[in-house]
Protein backbone atom coordinates (compact mmCIF):
# COMPACT_ATOMS: atom_id res chain seq x y z
CA UNK A 1 0.00 0.00 0.00
CA UNK A 2 3.07 2.50 1.30
CA UNK A 3 4.73 1.59 -2.30
CA UNK A 4 1.60 2.43 -4.08
CA UNK A 5 1.19 5.87 -2.74
CA UNK A 6 5.12 6.61 -3.17
CA UNK A 7 4.01 5.81 -6.93
CA UNK A 8 1.30 8.11 -6.78
CA UNK A 9 3.10 11.24 -5.61
CA UNK A 10 6.05 10.58 -7.71
CA UNK A 11 4.34 10.24 -10.53
CA UNK A 12 2.39 13.76 -9.22
CA UNK A 13 5.45 15.73 -8.91
CA UNK A 14 7.06 14.76 -12.36
CA UNK A 15 3.70 15.62 -13.63
CA UNK A 16 3.85 18.77 -11.60
CA UNK A 17 7.47 19.49 -13.44
CA UNK A 18 6.76 18.69 -16.75
CA UNK A 19 4.14 21.32 -16.85
CA UNK A 20 4.91 23.87 -14.82
CA UNK A 21 9.29 24.26 -13.93
CA UNK A 22 9.42 25.28 -17.41
CA UNK A 23 7.07 28.16 -16.96
CA UNK A 24 8.72 29.31 -13.66
CA UNK A 25 12.30 29.21 -15.29
CA UNK A 26 11.32 31.38 -18.27
CA UNK A 27 9.82 33.89 -15.86
CA UNK A 28 12.72 34.13 -13.95
CA UNK A 29 14.80 34.61 -16.69
CA UNK A 30 12.82 36.92 -18.20
CA UNK A 31 12.34 39.05 -15.25
CA UNK A 32 8.59 38.57 -15.34
CA UNK A 33 7.79 37.42 -11.95
CA UNK A 34 4.65 38.59 -10.71
CA UNK A 35 3.81 39.90 -6.85
CA UNK A 36 1.05 37.49 -5.98
CA UNK A 37 -0.24 40.90 -3.93
CA UNK A 38 -0.70 42.50 -6.72
CA UNK A 39 -3.80 43.46 -8.74
CA UNK A 40 -3.48 42.66 -12.06
CA UNK A 41 -5.43 45.08 -14.44
CA UNK A 42 -5.22 47.62 -17.50
CA UNK A 43 -4.70 50.86 -15.22
CA UNK A 44 -5.59 52.59 -18.39
CA UNK A 45 -8.42 54.89 -17.25
CA UNK A 46 -6.55 56.91 -14.92
CA UNK A 47 -3.24 58.57 -15.67
CA UNK A 48 -0.81 58.22 -12.46
CA UNK A 49 0.71 60.71 -10.93
CA UNK A 50 4.58 59.95 -10.43
CA UNK A 51 5.90 59.43 -6.74
CA UNK A 52 9.26 60.25 -5.03
CA UNK A 53 9.10 59.37 -1.37
CA UNK A 54 5.38 59.47 -1.64
CA UNK A 55 5.28 62.95 -2.98
CA UNK A 56 3.63 63.12 -6.81
CA UNK A 57 6.98 64.49 -9.28
CA UNK A 58 6.90 67.96 -10.18
CA UNK A 59 9.03 69.36 -13.27
CA UNK A 60 11.70 70.93 -11.63
CA UNK A 61 12.40 74.74 -12.43
CA UNK A 62 14.13 75.49 -15.32
CA UNK A 63 15.10 78.72 -18.00
CA UNK A 64 16.38 78.21 -21.42
CA UNK A 65 16.58 79.96 -24.95
CA UNK A 66 14.16 79.06 -27.51
CA UNK A 67 14.46 78.49 -31.09
CA UNK A 68 13.81 82.78 -31.27
CA UNK A 69 16.07 83.31 -28.98
CA UNK A 70 13.21 84.24 -26.11
CA UNK A 71 13.76 82.70 -23.24
CA UNK A 72 11.18 80.30 -21.86
CA UNK A 73 10.99 78.48 -18.50
CA UNK A 74 8.49 76.04 -16.87
CA UNK A 75 6.28 78.72 -16.02
CA UNK A 76 5.55 79.12 -19.53
CA UNK A 77 3.72 75.79 -19.39
CA UNK A 78 1.85 76.15 -16.56
CA UNK A 79 -1.77 75.74 -17.43
CA UNK A 80 -0.57 73.53 -20.45
CA UNK A 81 -0.79 69.55 -20.64
CA UNK A 82 2.69 69.39 -22.94
CA UNK A 83 5.39 67.15 -24.06
CA UNK A 84 8.90 66.97 -23.06
CA UNK A 85 11.91 65.27 -24.31
CA UNK A 86 15.87 65.39 -24.78
CA UNK A 87 17.20 65.49 -28.21
CA UNK A 88 20.06 66.84 -30.33
CA UNK A 89 19.62 68.26 -34.02
CA UNK A 90 22.35 66.21 -35.50
CA UNK A 91 21.41 62.99 -34.10
CA UNK A 92 21.34 60.39 -36.62
CA UNK A 93 19.95 57.36 -35.14
CA UNK A 94 17.22 57.45 -32.60
CA UNK A 95 15.93 61.39 -32.93
CA UNK A 96 14.67 61.21 -36.39
CA UNK A 97 11.93 58.66 -35.55
CA UNK A 98 10.71 60.26 -32.05
CA UNK A 99 10.41 63.65 -33.79
CA UNK A 100 8.70 61.68 -36.28
CA UNK A 101 6.33 60.80 -33.99
CA UNK A 102 6.26 64.03 -31.87
CA UNK A 103 5.12 65.40 -35.16
CA UNK A 104 1.77 63.22 -35.13
CA UNK A 105 1.30 64.36 -31.83
CA UNK A 106 1.95 68.18 -32.84
CA UNK A 107 -0.58 67.87 -36.06
CA UNK A 108 -3.48 66.26 -33.44
CA UNK A 109 -3.15 68.81 -31.02
CA UNK A 110 -1.13 72.22 -31.79
CA UNK A 111 -4.36 74.01 -32.58
CA UNK A 112 -5.43 73.65 -28.79
CA UNK A 113 -3.65 76.88 -26.63
CA UNK A 114 -3.44 74.62 -23.31
CA UNK A 115 -1.36 72.04 -25.25
CA UNK A 116 2.44 72.43 -26.07
CA UNK A 117 5.96 70.59 -26.65
CA UNK A 118 9.01 70.83 -24.98
CA UNK A 119 12.32 69.71 -26.95
CA UNK A 120 15.52 70.12 -25.05
CA UNK A 121 18.63 70.03 -27.04
CA UNK A 122 21.74 67.69 -25.64
CA UNK A 123 24.34 69.04 -28.09
CA UNK A 124 23.96 73.06 -27.32
CA UNK A 125 27.22 74.00 -27.75
CA UNK A 126 26.09 73.42 -31.64
CA UNK A 127 22.57 73.57 -31.17
CA UNK A 128 21.87 77.68 -30.75
CA UNK A 129 18.98 79.54 -31.22
CA UNK A 130 19.62 79.90 -34.90
CA UNK A 131 20.37 76.09 -35.29
CA UNK A 132 17.26 75.16 -33.71
CA UNK A 133 14.89 77.25 -35.35
CA UNK A 134 15.97 76.09 -39.31
CA UNK A 135 15.32 72.41 -37.40
CA UNK A 136 12.19 73.45 -36.12
CA UNK A 137 10.91 75.06 -39.52
CA UNK A 138 10.87 71.07 -40.65
CA UNK A 139 8.57 70.57 -37.66
CA UNK A 140 6.41 73.89 -36.48
CA UNK A 141 4.58 76.46 -37.70
CA UNK A 142 3.46 77.79 -34.05
CA UNK A 143 6.88 78.31 -32.10
CA UNK A 144 4.53 78.77 -28.82
CA UNK A 145 3.18 75.21 -29.84
CA UNK A 146 6.50 73.51 -30.18
CA UNK A 147 9.72 74.82 -28.32
CA UNK A 148 13.24 73.77 -29.04
CA UNK A 149 15.41 74.93 -26.49
CA UNK A 150 19.10 75.17 -25.78
CA UNK A 151 21.38 76.61 -22.50
CA UNK A 152 23.70 75.92 -20.22
CA UNK A 153 24.74 72.14 -20.79
CA UNK A 154 25.48 71.32 -16.74
CA UNK A 155 21.79 72.56 -16.83
CA UNK A 156 20.21 70.82 -19.47
CA UNK A 157 22.13 67.45 -18.28
CA UNK A 158 20.78 68.04 -14.71
CA UNK A 159 17.21 68.71 -16.29
CA UNK A 160 17.61 65.55 -17.93
CA UNK A 161 19.29 63.19 -15.22
CA UNK A 162 18.17 63.79 -12.60
CA UNK A 163 14.50 66.84 -13.17
CA UNK A 164 13.01 64.17 -15.09
CA UNK A 165 15.51 60.62 -14.41
CA UNK A 166 15.54 60.43 -18.16
CA UNK A 167 19.56 58.88 -18.88
CA UNK A 168 21.53 61.34 -20.93
CA UNK A 169 25.37 61.94 -21.70
CA UNK A 170 28.11 62.71 -23.88
CA UNK A 171 29.78 59.33 -25.21
CA UNK A 172 32.45 60.10 -28.27
CA UNK A 173 32.23 56.56 -28.97
CA UNK A 174 28.57 56.28 -29.93
CA UNK A 175 26.74 57.60 -33.78
CA UNK A 176 26.42 61.34 -33.14
CA UNK A 177 28.47 61.67 -29.90
CA UNK A 178 25.68 61.62 -27.43
CA UNK A 179 23.19 58.83 -26.16
CA UNK A 180 19.73 59.44 -24.55
CA UNK A 181 16.95 57.22 -24.24
CA UNK A 182 13.98 57.43 -26.67
CA UNK A 183 11.45 58.51 -24.00
CA UNK A 184 8.96 61.16 -23.99
CA UNK A 185 6.99 62.49 -20.62
CA UNK A 186 3.87 63.63 -20.34
CA UNK A 187 3.16 66.52 -17.79
CA UNK A 188 -0.41 67.83 -16.78
CA UNK A 189 -1.39 71.33 -16.38
CA UNK A 190 0.17 71.69 -13.12
CA UNK A 191 3.60 70.51 -13.73
CA UNK A 192 3.08 66.99 -12.60
CA UNK A 193 4.40 64.43 -14.47
CA UNK A 194 2.01 61.77 -15.23
CA UNK A 195 1.74 58.07 -16.95
CA UNK A 196 -0.89 55.65 -17.63
CA UNK A 197 -0.12 52.06 -15.79
CA UNK A 198 0.78 48.41 -16.58
CA UNK A 199 -0.93 45.60 -16.65
CA UNK A 200 -0.42 45.56 -12.81
CA UNK A 201 -1.02 48.79 -11.97
CA UNK A 202 2.35 50.48 -12.04
CA UNK A 203 3.17 53.39 -13.80
CA UNK A 204 5.03 53.57 -16.83
CA UNK A 205 6.37 56.69 -15.80
CA UNK A 206 7.33 57.38 -19.71
CA UNK A 207 6.46 56.91 -22.85
CA UNK A 208 8.98 54.65 -25.30
CA UNK A 209 8.28 56.71 -28.66
CA UNK A 210 11.20 54.48 -30.43
CA UNK A 211 8.84 52.38 -32.81
CA UNK A 212 8.93 48.79 -31.67
CA UNK A 213 7.98 45.81 -34.38
CA UNK A 214 6.73 43.43 -31.49
CA UNK A 215 4.32 45.83 -29.84
CA UNK A 216 1.14 46.19 -31.09
CA UNK A 217 0.51 49.19 -29.45
CA UNK A 218 3.02 51.84 -30.05
CA UNK A 219 4.33 54.60 -27.02
CA UNK A 220 2.76 57.34 -29.54
CA UNK A 221 -0.51 55.77 -29.88
CA UNK A 222 -0.92 55.04 -26.20
CA UNK A 223 -0.16 59.35 -26.03
CA UNK A 224 -2.55 60.23 -28.11
CA UNK A 225 -5.04 58.57 -26.12
CA UNK A 226 -3.72 59.83 -22.34
CA UNK A 227 -2.56 63.68 -23.75
CA UNK A 228 -6.55 63.55 -24.43
CA UNK A 229 -7.10 62.49 -21.42
CA UNK A 230 -5.12 64.92 -19.13
CA UNK A 231 -6.83 68.01 -21.99
CA UNK A 232 -9.77 66.64 -20.61
CA UNK A 233 -9.25 67.20 -16.79
CA UNK A 234 -10.46 70.12 -15.41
Amino acid sequence: MKKNASIGLLAILLLFGYLFIPKIVQRLSSNTTVDSSRTVKPGYDELRYIELNGTPKKVPEFLFLNQDSLYVSNEDFKGKVYLAEFFFSRCPSICPIMNKNMKILYDRFAERDDFAIASFTIDPEHDTPSRLKSYAEGYVDKANSWQFLTGEKEAIYALANKGFNIFASINPAVAGGFEHQGYFALIDREGYIRSRADQYGNPIVYYMVIDQEDEAEQGVDQLLVDVEKLLDEK
